[in-house]
């Protein structure tokens, strides 16, 4: 092996312990100890410090550096999410629980109503439906009637198609009524009059 005498010859070279002075940057850098850089070619001058005031003026003159904050990008995170929310990442898979458990039927429910109510409101409050038609439609909302938004519009328009009808031949009718009235009226003035005119005529002969 190697002579012992022969490696007593080299003395390894003499390490500096600079524990306190990282402790105290730390402290003054309001940091965790990770975070603090020394400057390896000033270890004889950083060793000197041993208080806040010297380690201070260290870090004024550059010797002891904060590290930065280490990235941690989200980038990939980021790109994952807008795949997800065009629909891709989740197929039989990628899924753990039940789809009761993912998208639960009760919370589908509420949302549906919600939107149902919303509009009915909204016509109510603009003079398009009176309140007997809103709480008709109210009912058959609740009773699971109307799957969307796009049927209960529909329904609503069909049935004021049904009522304007049905108003315009009530209407005529009425219209029909009274012109038949009028003319019977008319006809009674008529035949009634013309016996008053005979006796008039035949005092004039």
């Amino acid at each position: 092996g190697i002579n012992a005498e022969y490696m007593g010859t080299f003395s390894a070279p003499k390490m500096v312990l600079l524990r306190l002075q990282k402790r105290l940057a730390a402290s003054v850098l309001k940091c965790g100890k990770r975070k603090i850089w020394l400057d390896p070619n000033e270890t004889s001058e950083i060793s000197n410090a041993n208080n806040r005031k010297s380690v201070h003026r260290l870090i004024k003159n550059g010797l002891i550096i904060q590290k930065p904050q280490v990235v941690h990008s989200r980038s990939r995170a980021l790109r994952h999410a807008a795949a997800r929310a065009k629909g891709r990442h989740t197929g039989y898979g990628k899924r753990k629980g039940t789809a009761n458990a993912r998208m639960p039927v009760k919370v589908i429910w509420i949302r549906r109503q919600r939107v149902l109510r919303r509009l009915l409101r909204k016509y109510r409050e603009a003079k398009k439906i009176d309140r007997h038609l809103y709480h008709e439609l109210y009912m058959k909302s609740k009773g699971n009637v109307f799957k969307n938004k796009r049927v209960l519009m529909e329904f609503i328009h069909k049935r004021k198609e049904e009522s304007q009808r049905a108003k315009l031949v009530t209407d005529q009718a009425e219209a029909r009524r009274a012109k038949v009235k009028a003319a019977r009226t008319r006809k009674v003035e008529s035949k009634a009059a013309k016996p008053a005119e005979a006796p008039a005529a035949a005092n004039k002969k």
